[in-house]
């Protein structure tokens, strides 16, 4: 049986049943941050973004966050005037019950895309929330906030700086409309440790680019992706130096818990049987490596072959080509599925066997590896499969 996450002194959760859609489970999630806190965040990169995240943005410019607010079933998102409306009631009723300014709430919301949110629900709701808020509300917290997810995603390390044990916890949702561009998917982590308002602002960045800009289930980026990190300051020292030993190590344990949330998104990829790591390596940049990473992975054809098993080399062939990597010398190109090397110099490897390569492919998780023998930069993102049951969750997905 899984352990219970740690608290994070300075942080109270509470979910509540709202009744968003019709379901008979939690799908309100309040956070309260004590005074003193410093919250960053990063959004969506779509055009059309939610709502609440417009109200979001403009409400983190201010700082000083006192309050999260997250419902599920519905993103008011591509809502007009009212939409934007809605959310600032939101925010109000939060202000009330907890004493604070409607400008110190965050709202988020994740569901159905083009409907009214249905505010009076929420405004109920959030009394009977803040009268329950406790510290030890992040896995109740982890299962509010899901959609079409299977199971909670949920994180935690603890650390020992100068004496002081450091604690971090984190929780997402996001299953399917995955992509990178703050990839639906909502993710909180917060730590009792203190960090200054700048120094978090760069660390969210980050450990984002490292973490959910590094994951895709079906190339869709949404309209409500959000990633917030909270440090409540309650335990340790200030840790002003970006450069000192004690911000590396906290650093690192903040960047792996958003690795195990970003790659516990893609495990529960919308109808996913496989797991898949895409490495490109010898690459002239970063950005050409992750360009030929994600064409592979994002491919509907090389995803519908890997839930079928089959090592259709031909199709990362095709993917890579369409990269848009210039003056490619295709014949200097290596495919690997795991350790298989499946093309040499552009072609067929001697001695692959079909046999090798649907061994691998059978595997729940697997990594593909491109050697594009052009520079000394690699990278590496993380994928799953497309199935029958993707499709099927998507087809019925409002009915």
């Amino acid at each position: 049986m899984a352990q219970p996450l740690p608290q994070i002194p300075g942080v109270r959760l509470a979910a509540v049943p709202a009744q968003i859609k019709n379901w008979q489970r939690d799908d309100l999630l309040l956070i309260e941050i004590a005074a003193g806190a410093s919250v960053s965040a990063t959004f969506t990169q779509n055009a059309f973004c939610a709502a609440p995240v417009l109200i979001a943005k403009e409400h983190i410019r201010g700082g000083d966050i006192r309050a999260l607010l997250i419902n599920a079933g519905n993103a008011n998102a591509a809502t007009g005037d009212r939409g934007l409306e809605d959310a600032k009631a939101c925010c109000r009723g939060v202000a009330a019950a907890l004493g604070v300014n409607p400008e110190q709430v965050l709202p988020f919301s994740t569901g159905v895309i083009g409907e009214h949110l249905p505010v009076q629900k929420i405004l109920d709701g959030i009394p009977v929330a803040a009268h329950t808020l406790h510290a030890d509300g992040w896995d109740i917290a982890s299962k509010a906030i899901m959609t079409t997810d299977t199971r909670p995603k949920t994180a935690c390390r603890t650390l020992d700086i100068a004496g002081e044990t450091i604690s971090i916890v984190g929780i997402a949702k996001g299953a399917g409309m995955i992509q990178p561009n703050m990839a639906t998917m909502l993710a909180y982590v917060a730590t009792d440790a203190a960090i200054p308002q700048p120094m978090l602002d760069q660390l969210v960045k980050e450990a984002v680019a490292e973490s959910f800009n590094r994951i895709s289930v079906d190339g869709d980026t949404s309209t409500n992706d959000a990633c917030v990190l909270i440090a409540s300051g309650a335990t340790g020292e200030l840790i002003a130096d970006g450069q000192g030993e004690a911000y590396g190590l906290l650093k690192a344990a903040i960047v792996e818990v958003h690795i195990e949330l970003a790659q516990a998104i893609v495990r529960d990829g919308e109808g996913a049987t496989k797991f898949v790591t895409v490495q490109v390596n010898n690459a002239a940049s970063s950005a050409e490596a992750l360009r030929v990473a994600f064409e592979i992975g994002e491919s509907p054809l090389v995803k519908t072959a890997m839930y079928a098993s089959d090592p259709n080399w031909g199709r990362l062939i095709m993917a890579i080509g369409n990269a848009g990597v210039d003056n490619l010398d295709t014949g200097r190109v290596s495919v690997f599925l795991d350790d298989v090397q499946i093309v040499e110099a552009g072609g067929r490897a001697q001695g692959y066997t079909e046999e090798q390569g649907q061994k691998v492919f059978q595997q729940p998780d697997f990594t593909i590896t491109v050697d594009l023998k052009r520079g000394n930069v690699s990278e590496h993102i993380w994928t799953c499969d497309f199935s029958h049951e993707y499709v099927t969750i998507n087809a019925e997905y409002r009915t």
